[in-house]
């Protein structure tokens, strides 16, 4: 018997508000359900069933396969020029944008703690999500005008982000910042919210205000900036009023002003707004902490915000958005743990409402160079590009984050998202454009350690890998098909070896490294042979050699290790034993599991050494990677 009853509560209880959904006869009995997916009371959920390890910074998931991590800016303290011109070291809250042709990437600065100044707003750009401009200052530290005094209580000025960038209806490009006392910026500490217009040659409009906070005295009278509709440029001023008007953009404002004027006709919102457009035209708003909403009338009201309870996470931002291929995704830290904030995973949806396949993004953590407070470790606050901000050419999602809370970096995903490959691999490199995107490889590309396609002088292109930093590694993953029985060969090439070493890994789909093949600063290989590493023979500089591995999972699993035809391990023990491998790593350094989560996060400690300065240049060149494998 499949009943559908609707029960409305007595009248006693009726200041509760609240509708109970009865679903079928069980057992003589009644089945009680309190939300039905897709609906106010669980507008999102993920049916993927798979959650994270909490030991590994990959935390056992799936790589979304062709995934590209870049560093857009490194910071650095003693060596300014190199990083931001101001050797600060808190770099968080970045936001992103595509207009006239290129990317614009904002984020917050600190010295060197998160709330505390002084904090400014920097602004850097790329035509090709590769290569970055040096940061701009748009918003500078607040400077109070002459004779109005610091709040009572309050240790300073900074700004807090929210929101980045807006594009208008008629064209024009603002970009804004919020303002607030410190430490806490928020509500009747704020100040009010800036903006000013970004031109199509690059240079920058007055700064305004847009906003005061609701909750305060401020005006146009004791602040530092003007108000926005004294500009003599009607174009912007009619662009402002645009945002002002657009409850979605501006609902992302809610937490640093909760409107005391009525400004917001929404005012349950939670942390960190972001939303995007289900197929049916409702608005699925998204917040920290798993809370989501609904709105049917584009953000001008939305459902109470309820946790989806199948969503694992805590205080760092979640992004959801419609991709280029119809399909949605949403990416978070699927860890409940608001310290350790790893790995950034990505879920994906046919319909905005069921999610699945929770894949990584981003599954690197590197040491954190420099203590500040509240700086949590691995890749926080992601963002990507908000509905009516730009879209890029191609099909890719993008999305922007900072990492360690240092750092900035991008995140480049190929639409479809897909984990699986079906076919066997023949990478030449030679289809895939020089400097370009390496088709169907995961790459991660700090600023001095670039993964790249370059071209020989005899013509020949193939995969680089470089690195000159202490405290990080060049890394390229292949996915192939997933296989009991493997066949793995490649070419390599040690263009230059100083100080660092050339890791080559056989992983399964969790990340564990049943084959492991390690050549150090001395060009000498060595191969896994059960729990010990073996010294096979001491490559030359500058010469090609065919490496082929040929592995077998059954029992507890052994390889066979040849290099330049010669067979030079025979049937060696893996290092574990796993039921299937489907992916090859290389990698310009050791493998790293620190920080973990019980690494302590708010301990004081000195930069670490060398942090500023780079080691001689390590350079490894990948080509003819071919891959064969049989499930059985």
């Amino acid at each position: 018997m499949n009943t559908k009853i609707k029960i409305t509560r007595p009248n006693c209880f009726k200041r509760f508000k609240a509708v109970i959904l009865v679903v079928g006869v069980f057992f003589g009995g009644f089945q009680v359900v309190f939300g039905q997916t897709g609906s106010v009371y669980e507008p999102v959920r993920y049916v993927g069933g798979i959650h994270i390890d909490r030991f590994t910074h990959e935390g056992g998931l799936r790589y979304a396969i062709g995934v590209e991590n870049i560093q857009t800016m490194r910071a650095n303290r003693t060596h300014p020029e190199w990083s931001d011109g101001f050797g600060w070291t808190y770099n968080h809250a970045s936001n992103l944008a595509y207009w006239n042709g290129q990317f614009f990437q904002q984020y917050l600065s600190g010295e060197s703690d998160e709330h505390v100044p002084p904090v400014q707003t920097l602004l850097i750009t790329s035509k090709n999500g590769k290569e970055w401009s040096f940061p701009q200052v748009i918003f500078p530290p607040y400077q109070a005008p002459e004779g109005v005094a610091l709040q009572e209580g309050a240790t300073g000025y900074m700004m807090h982000q929210r929101m980045g960038f807006y594009v208008a209806p008629n064209g024009r490009f603002l970009t804004l910042a919020f303002y607030g006392h410190s430490e806490n910026p928020f509500r009747e500490n704020g100040i009010g919210r800036v903006v000013r217009e970004i031109y199509k040659d690059g240079s920058f409009g007055p700064i305004y205000f847009i906003r005061y906070d609701s909750q305060t005295k401020w005006n146009e009278t004791n602040t530092s900036y003007p108000f926005y509709k004294t500009s003599k440029d009607k174009g912007f001023i009619k662009a402002c009023e645009a945002l002002l008007s657009n409850k979605l953009q501006t609902l992302q404002w809610f937490e640093e002003d909760n409107g005391d004027d009525g400004f917001y006709s929404f005012n349950k919102g939670e942390q960190a707004f972001s939303w995007y457009h289900r197929k049916d035209g409702k608005v699925v708003g998204l917040w920290k902490k798993s809370y989501v909403a609904l709105s049917d009338d584009e953000g001008e009201t939305f459902s109470n915000p309820v946790k989806a309870k199948t969503l694992i996470m805590s205080g760092g931002k979640v992004w959801g958005q419609q991709t280029d291929d119809g399909k949605y995704a949403m990416s978070y830290n699927p860890i409940d743990q608001t310290q350790y904030r790893f790995p950034m995973a990505l879920a994906t949806s046919d319909d905005g409402i069921v999610y699945d396949n929770l894949l990584l993004v981003q599954g690197e953590v590197p040491p954190r160079r420099f203590f500040g407070r509240w700086k949590d470790f691995g890749p926080c606050y992601m963002r990507g590009i908000t509905e009516g901000n730009g879209n890029p050419p191609g099909d890719d999602m993008w999305m922007t984050y900072s990492m360690n809370k240092e750092d900035i970096w991008m995140s480049r995903i190929p639409v479809p998202v897909k984990y699986v490959v079906e076919e066997d691999i023949h990478d030449d490199f030679e289809n895939m454009k020089e400097g370009g995107h390496i088709i169907d490889w995961n790459t991660y590309s700090p600023k001095w350690a670039q993964v790249s396609l370059v071209k020989e002088n005899s013509g020949n292109q193939c995969l680089l890998l470089i690195d000159e930093d202490y405290y990080d590694y060049s890394r390229a993953i292949r996915v192939f098909k997933e296989g009991t029985q493997v066949s793995a060969s490649f070419k390599l090439k040690l263009e230059s070896v100083d100080t660092t070493q050339f890791d080559i890994d056989i992983t399964d789909r969790y990340g564990n490294r049943p084959v492991q093949i390690s050549i150090d600063k001395n060009g000498v290989l060595n191969a896994s042979k059960g729990s010990n590493m073996k010294s096979i023979l001491k490559l030359d500089l500058r010469k090609w050699y065919n490496i082929k591995i040929v592995m077998n999972t059954a029992g507890l699993g052994s390889y066979s290790l040849f290099v330049n035809e010669e067979q030079i391990l025979t049937e060696a023990s893996t290092v574990m034993a796993v039921k299937s491998v489907e992916r090859i790593s290389f990698r310009t350094g050791a493998y790293r599991d620190i920080p973990n989560r019980e690494t302590p996060n708010e301990v004081k400690y000195p930069p670490l050494e060398n942090a500023d300065e780079k080691q001689n240049k390590s350079m490894y060149l990948i080509d003819d990677v071919f891959i064969s494998s049989e499930l059985e």
